[in-house]
């Protein structure tokens, strides 16, 4: 039926045309992003793919199937936790040399301002001697079984470009996030849940926004779902008054059935999305309840994190990633932004990592403990580190991007092992650079995929998490 045909069969006209262009004139930019995304799912080697998030097979075999990313927003300073710098001790207080900044752009200070000393001292710890700050004494423990990246570096110089560059590899807004393209290239394992869970637990929420977690050019059933730590996990999750089950799953059954219509002769994949949303939250209603209620843990496992149940926390989230990683969850991310210290330097570390230090380690402890660390990837770090010179009087330090650390657990790495080394004051990465793009590659590595060939068609060009950089780091790899 050609679209005169459809105006005399009383059809809307914009209706009609906007099917006739989507559908029949040769373009069908709707139904080819659809076919699209079912054919990944068929590529993907998943013969019972019912939707966009069911399991799906990576390029080869995974060393890790799913993923808790400890975000610690801010830029943490890696010369008072990990980086242990002698020579910047020495020289406390006087001028860099004039040639370490030759070309160096600060994002608040003067790049003449003087060298500050570390504020805490540090030891060697475990079978490995790892260095760690006193700051850090749970993670003490665990060390041997901990990836310190020593050699990090990254584009960006303020938060939100830095956080974002963490998140989606590009310091523009709009990009699909590493969550989001892990979902897209493995599916998830919850029937009940969302793959991709989010939450936010420091002093405010992180610079970058929603597109940390978002799936830009994505469709958005793969983006992060953002759940809170007191009362319902998610706004509007329980059902106003006069609504009973029955009801709502008549109501969507209904919706379902008109989306799927609309679906077949639209081919769009954010009605699919949408019919995916709305059985998700129906599902949701009894699992997301059930998993975040923290009293029905062991007191003795409580106790290892640190959590009170009833009051939110980062100890909290870390104990709710490993129960959301045990339903299928895929991907965990827990954002603490409180690590931007301008001044106040030793009094707010001392803070940040009493809140954090315990439920990290208890993490990596915990998973091990049953067995999930080995098919798990657990990840530590912020966007940036912090400069050598001094912000702030004689107690702070800007942000800084040409060198700071990162951690990482799980299965396919080299467990107790340092990577990297910065230079004398730890202001550029001396030997073994990773850069985020690399770390990213690392990243879906050790998901299975190459991260040159998970790709996604959009404006006339394939896109990546990676863009056209990076490498896995091999020498970190089991």
């Amino acid at each position: 039926m050609n679209c005169q045909d459809r105006l005399h069969r009383g059809h809307d006209p914009l209706d009609v045309s906007r099917r006739w262009f989507l559908g029949q004139c040769g373009v069908g930019l709707g139904a080819m992003a659809f076919r699209e995304l079912l054919a990944a799912d068929a590529r993907a080697g998943s013969p019972t793919a019912s939707g966009p998030m069911a399991v799906k097979a990576p390029h080869f075999p995974p060393k890790v199937k799913r993923v808790i990313f400890l975000f610690m927003a801010g830029g943490p300073s890696h010369l008072e936790m990990f980086d242990s710098k002698p020579q910047l001790a020495k020289f406390d207080g006087t001028l860099p040399p004039a040639e370490l900044l030759k070309g160096y752009r600060a994002a608040f200070i003067n790049p003449d301002a003087k060298l500050l000393g570390p504020k805490f001292e540090f030891g060697r710890h475990g079978q490995s001697g790892t260095e760690l700050s006193e700051l850090l004494p749970h993670l003490a423990r665990v060390v041997d079984d901990v990836t310190v990246v020593k050699g990090m570096s990254t584009d960006a110089f303020n938060h939100a470009p830095g956080q974002i560059m963490m998140s989606t590899g590009s310091m523009i807004f709009g990009r699909p996030s590493l969550g989001a393209w892990t979902c897209y290239g493995l599916g998830s394992e919850a029937n009940d849940l969302p793959g991709f869970v989010v939450f936010s637990t420091g002093k405010k929420g992180p610079s970058g926004g929603n597109s940390n977690w978002g799936s830009g050019f994505l469709p958005t059933v793969y983006q992060g779902v953002q759940f809170r730590t007191g009362g319902d996990p998610v706004l509007y999750l329980s059902n106003p008054e006069g609504v009973d089950r029955q009801v709502q799953r008549d109501s969507l059954d209904a919706i379902h059935s008109l989306d799927a219509q609309r679906l077949e002769v639209m081919g769009d994949p954010e009605i699919a999305t949408r019919i995916n949303s709305y059985e998700t939250a129906f599902q949701m209603q009894m699992s997301a309840p059930d998993v975040m209620d923290l009293s029905r843990e062991p007191q003795h496992v409580l106790d290892m994190y640190g959590v009170e149940p009833g009051k939110g926390s980062f100890a909290g989230t870390c104990l709710l990633a490993r129960r959301l990683l045990e339903r299928g969850v895929r991907f965990v991310e827990i954002f603490h932004e409180a690590w931007d210290q301008h001044g106040n330097l030793t009094a707010d570390l001392k803070n940040n990592c009493g809140e954090t230090d315990q439920a990290c380690a208890a993490l990596v402890q915990d998973l091990k403990q049953r067995g999930m660390l080995e098919d798990t990837l657990v990840v530590w770090g912020g966007e940036f580190g912090r400069t050598p010179m001094v912000q702030g009087g004689s107690d702070g330090r800007d942000h800084h991007p040409n060198a700071f650390t990162m951690w990482m657990a799980g299965g396919g790495l080299k467990p107790g092992i340092s990577h990297g080394e910065t230079d004398d004051l730890g202001f550029s990465v001396a030997r073994d650079k990773v850069h985020v793009h690399d770390l990213n590659a690392t990243i879906l590595h050790l998901l299975g995929f190459d991260h040159t060939r998970l790709n996604y068609r959009f404006q006339g060009r394939d896109f990546r998490l990676t863009d056209v950089h990076g490498r896995v780091v091999n020498e970190i790899l089991a």
